[in-house]
C-alpha cells in the first residue's frame, strides 16, 4: 500500500489560477470549468492540485504529468481519480479544503486477485518438478 498527502495553500492558488498557462499546464478543460463554476473558485483549483500531488505521491511515478491525473465526481459527489483518462483499480482519493489551506490524501492498494492464481501455479509447478515433469 503506498500512500500520498499534499496540502496547498488556498492564497496561492487564487494567484496561480489567474494565470492561464498555469491551469493548461496542470488541470484538464474539464476540470477547468468545474472550479470556475464555483463561487469559490481558488478552495476548488486548491483541492484539485492537492489532489494530483497525492495521487503522484502515492503512485511514485516521477515520469507522471499532473495534467493526465484527472479528478472527476463519481457517484454521489465522491471525488474519483483518473489517470490518462482511466480507473485506477485500487487508488482511492479523500479531498478537504477550509478558509486557508485544501488537502488531499491518496491511498494506492492494488487489487492481489491475481497473486492467488499466482501462488497455485507456483505449487503447480513445484510439485511437478518434483515428479521429474516440466
Amino acid at each position: 500500500m503506498e500512500i500520498g498527502l499534499d496540502v496547498v495553500e488556498i492564497r496561492r492558488m487564487a494567484r496561480l489560477a489567474r494565470r492561464g498557462a498555469f491551469l493548461r499546464r496542470v488541470f484538464t478543460p474539464a476540470e477547468v470549468r468545474y472550479c470556475r463554476s464555483k463561487a469559490r473558485a481558488p478552495q476548488h483549483f486548491a483541492a484539485r492540485f492537492a489532489a494530483k500531488e497525492a495521487v503522484w505521491k502515492a503512485l511514485g511515478r516521477a515520469g507522471l504529468a499532473l495534467n493526465s491525473i484527472e479528478v472527476v465526481r463519481g457517484p454521489g459527489g465522491r471525488p474519483e481519480p483518473r489517470v490518462g483518462g482511466r480507473r485506477v483499480p485500487g487508488l482511492s482519493l479523500s479531498l478537504t479544503h477550509a478558509d486557508l489551506y485544501a488537502a488531499a490524501v491518496a491511498v494506492f492498494a492494488p487489487p492481489r486477485a491475481s497473486s492467488r492464481r499466482s501462488e497455485a501455479r507456483k505449487k503447480a509447478a513445484k510439485s511437478r518438478s518434483r515428479r521429474g515433469r516440466p
